[in-house]
């Protein structure tokens, strides 16, 4: 797939906002006044941020509206109800904190249940497609939600959970690599299948369809190469996982825990571009590509 910027941006910004909302609505931790008002400002800027970004990839951005129009069958359309109440609950809760020093715990819960559900629906926008065998595996929600509370957790200061999240993040992350090499070809789909032409014969390329590029070459196939992809690899665990951890692990202050922050969501972007980047359409063997 086009690793393209703007699902990039939305899917790692809006986890790591939606994440914050989770460990503030279940009061971890539980700010009041000026402190509350600039926890939930920096979950909202990155959550709707996030959002914003993702309609910048829609080929018509001003009928992003239609979104919520095709709810019982689009996870693309469950995610953003669920965004909208998670942000109007989370909005109410925040301002008993921030005006009044109060907080509304049923709320909370409520916006964090709302926060979690609206990230997995974020992730099955991509889990559901069969036609992307990599990304059709359980192991793509649970990664994507493990993610989203391992940032959160690091934004919000809890830094016992954040390590233990962080690292499980790690072991999912490769697990998911590991698994994704193969999908493909466990998938059973391949050039004869993609053709329709199989009770023909062995089926090979003999010409590509066309000599020019098109919309499905430019948006659908991406290849990257193994030895960059690996680099690629080691450099996300580094800046996502293990910088993090060791930082985090030597000692605790706020300079620190800032650093960590960045570092982990620099390493979160490159983790997202391979997710994108490496994510074979099966319409790449029509034209002879893998």
């Amino acid at each position: 797939m086009h690793p393209a910027p703007s699902v990039i941006i939305f899917t790692s910004l809006s986890g790591l906002g939606f994440g914050l909302l989770i460990f503030l609505g279940l009061g971890l931790p539980l700010p009041t006044g000026i402190t509350a008002f600039i926890y939930f400002a920096l979950a909202y800027v990155l959550a709707v941020g996030g959002l914003m970004a993702s309609t910048f990839h829609l080929g018509r951005p001003e009928r992003a509206i239609k979104a919520f129009s095709q709810w019982k069958t689009s996870w693309l359309s469950r995610e953003a109800w669920l965004a909208v109440a998670t942000l109007v609950a989370m909005a109410i809760y925040g301002a008993g904190l921030v005006f009044y020093g109060i907080a509304l715990a049923p709320l909370g819960w409520l916006g964090a249940f709302l926060a979690l559900a609206t990230v997995y629906a974020t992730s099955m926008i991509y889990a559901q497609l069969k036609t992307i065998p990599r990304w059709n595996t359980p192991l793509t929600s649970l990664l994507f939600v493990i993610l989203s509370i391992a940032g959160g957790a690091l934004l919000a200061v809890q830094i016992p959970i954040a390590l233990a999240l962080l690292l499980g993040a790690g072991i999912i992350q490769v697990a998911y690599w590991i698994w994704g090499d193969q999908a493909l070809y466990n998938s059973e789909t391949n050039m004869a299948s993609a053709t329709g032409l199989g009770d023909q014969g062995s089926v090979r390329a003999f010409e590509p369809p066309h000599t020019g590029t098109n919309y499905l070459l430019r948006e659908f196939v991406h290849i990257v190469g193994r030895k960059h992809a690996a680099k690629l690899r080691i450099i996300a665990l580094i800046l996502m996982i293990l910088t993090p951890v060791l930082i985090l692990s030597i000692d605790v202050n706020i300079i620190l825990i800032l650093i960590a922050i960045l570092v982990h969501t620099a390493g979160l972007f490159v983790s997202r571009w391979l997710f994108f980047a490496q994510a074979e359409h099966v319409v790449g063997l029509y034209y002879g590509k893998r």
